[in-house]
């Protein structure tokens, strides 16, 4: 099976465009920062759908880069 040429283009930019939401996803230094971060890419990538999860998984990132104690 071959790939034709728009489907080669429409791969390569759901994989960058992942790729940046999920590396956008971490910037920031506190939760409130990785959280707007999250949902500014999440917002660009998706819509209000994509804001919803970036910010989420921003959070998440931030509790989970917290060492424990």
């Amino acid at each position: 099976m071959t790939l034709n040429l728009n489907a080669c283009r429409t791969l390569a930019t759901a994989s960058l465009a992942a790729l940046a939401a999920l590396s956008l996803s971490a910037c920031g230094h506190n939760m409130e920062q990785r959280a707007a971060t999250g949902a500014a890419t999440g917002a660009v990538v998706a819509g209000p759908v994509g804001a919803v999860v970036g910010a989420g998984v921003g959070a998440v990132i931030d509790t989970a880069s917290k060492p424990k104690r």
